[in-house]
């Protein structure tokens, strides 16, 4: 009884500080990282061969056996040590993968190069050279009501360019971009091969995070191999057991086909019109009445929260059909975000990319405000993935690509501009419960969390500025679950959200009634819009 009195409530969920505590525990299934380090936070404690196994439950994994525990008297600075120590392997366990990763595309691409016609006949045209991606009707664009389809195809659903037994219906439809325009965008919907009761939908928003629009998540799927593409490969871990629990998965491009960046509204207008058009194919088929819960981690989390909060005003027919949402890792103040990564050992380069995002979308030229480093960096980013960025420019300020008189993002009056209009809870409320996981160790991911008025985060979003944004939506009577990991980074606080976000999800299709923890939500950042200098 110890597992279900102290790490598993009534609901069947992990207890908060249970899973912050055991998470290092459930590292052990990856080659290399030797520890499990029990919880130094909490008094009731819970043995990772009661935790682990119902995580990897959950996520449908494994369970490899027992491993080892270290006792709770062992003293804080050793457990300490051994957390650094995992998380140490942790990250070189994963370098090594992706290293791998990257060595076998690379075989993948040159053996599809030798295999000739048959193979290449198979393989997809780039967003940028593919008809598919493009709209060539004769009504206006600007005349076409957003979420309406005007081309679909039916694809197999690819993982590193192999393609699997799931069948795919791609759309391109009517969107909207940051400045208001009458834009195109393609959304991937997988259906269950087999379904009993009501449909259920899940929006799945990528985390592809990238400034080049041939790594967006439905070129990945149809085929298509690009580096920065492998995000939205690895996340078929998550989609395929959404699928095989008989959830219908949309998976929309959400930077659009541009790859704006870090800009919140296009996001989630770019999600919700993809609801749309879900909803009005027929090949799709989905009653009227589907619900639909939003996910989305760091990037996909812009997307999510985004379109929740702009879908009472922007899309009413899809928020009466939202039935929760589910996020972690949340960008809720950028211009803190900015100054939170600056100097940041391993995500600085994010801060360059987020940079030209917002200049992209925004329409600003960068060319006054940069400097010669700074212009050598933007071109060698501004098609760049996250893959390509992190870990590579180790120390990278803002001072040090900017001229005088440029060196902070407030110096830059049409930067602020756009920083002011993509603060999080700006566009409205969300109308379904929320569940938010964010992480507070960015110390272990080489972000220290001591600067003035930012305080701690989890390697690149700021926690304060995610309890900020809570607390307010709490305040206008929102229902929402937040989850603060003290001691994890970005990469791991992932495990975390989806351990948790895979039972939420369920509860809330079966409707059951959301709990929410507002009252002990501690007060974080100010809120308000940053002025010029």
């Amino acid at each position: 009884m110890l597992f279900r009195n102290r790490c598993v409530g009534s609901n069947g969920r992990l207890s908060d500080n249970a899973v912050d505590a055991t998470l290092t525990c459930f590292l052990k299934a990856f080659p290399g990282v030797a520890y499990c380090v029990q919880n130094f936070f909490v008094a009731d404690t819970c043995l990772c061969s009661d935790v682990v196994p119902h995580i990897m439950g959950i996520m449908k994994m494994p369970f490899p056996g027992e491993w080892p525990i270290v006792p709770r008297d062992a003293g804080f600075q050793r457990r300490h040590m051994l957390v650094e120590r995992v998380m140490s392997e942790m990250r070189d366990e994963m370098s090594r993968r992706l290293a791998a990763v990257r060595g076998r595309l690379a075989m993948l691409v040159v053996s599809l190069a030798f295999l000739g016609p048959a193979t290449s006949a198979e393989a997809r045209l780039p967003p940028s050279e593919d008809p598919f991606y493009q709209y060539d009707g004769s009504m206006p664009l600007e005349d076409i009501l957003p979420g309406t389809v005007l081309k679909s195809r039916l694809v197999p659903y690819h993982i590193v360019g192999f393609p699997l037994p799931i069948k795919v219906t791609q759309l391109l439809y009517r969107s909207t971009g940051q400045l208001g325009q009458a834009t195109v965008n393609v959304t991937s919907v997988a259906q269950p091969a087999f379904n009993f009761g009501p449909k259920r939908v899940v929006s799945y928003q990528s985390a592809y995070d990238s400034l080049n629009p041939a790594d967006e998540p439905s070129y990945a799927i149809s085929g298509g191999l690009t580096l920065g593409g492998l995000i939205p490969n690895i996340e078929a871990v998550l989609i395929i057991p959404l699928l095989s629990k008989g959830y219908t998965v949309v998976v929309p491009d959400i930077q659009g086909q541009r790859a704006n960046l870090v800009v919140g509204q296009e996001y989630g207008m770019n999600t919700l019109d993809s609801l749309r058009a879900a909803f009005a194919s027929p090949a799709i088929g989905l009653p009227s009445d589907t619900k639909v819960a939003l996910i989305g981690y760091s990037g996909g989390a812009i997307a999510a929260e985004w379109a929740a909060e702009l879908a009472p005003g922007y899309a009413p027919d899809m928020d009466k059909r939202i039935i929760g949402t589910s996020i972690g890792g949340v960008f809720a103040h950028p211009v803190n975000n900015l100054h939170y990564v600056d100097g940041s050992q391993q995500w600085s380069g994010v801060m360059v990319m987020a940079f030209i995002g917002l200049a992209r979308a925004y329409e600003i030229d960068l060319a006054p405000y940069l400097n010669d480093y700074g212009k050598t960096l933007y071109e060698r980013i501004h098609e760049a993935s996250i893959l390509s960025v992190l870990n590579q420019y180790p120390g990278l300020t803002w001072a040090s690509i900017t001229k005088p008189g440029y060196q902070a993002p407030e110096q830059i009056p049409e930067l602020v501009e756009a920083l002011n209009d993509t603060i999080m809870g700006t566009g409205g409320t969300p109308s379904a419960p929320l569940q938010i996981r964010q992480g507070a160790g960015g110390e272990s991911e080489g972000t220290p969390g001591n600067k003035s008025g930012i305080g701690p985060g989890d390697g690149i979003m700021v926690a304060g500025d995610v309890r900020s944004l809570v607390r307010e939506y709490c305040s206008r009577g929102a229902k929402v679950q937040y989850g603060q990991s003290e001691s994890l980074g970005h990469t791991l606080t992932a495990l975390v959200w989806i351990a948790e976000m895979l039972p939420w999800a369920g509860e809330r299709f079966a409707g059951h009634a959301a709990s929410q923890n507002c009252s002990l939500i501690p007060p974080g950042n100010p809120r308000d819009p940053i002025p010029s200098l």
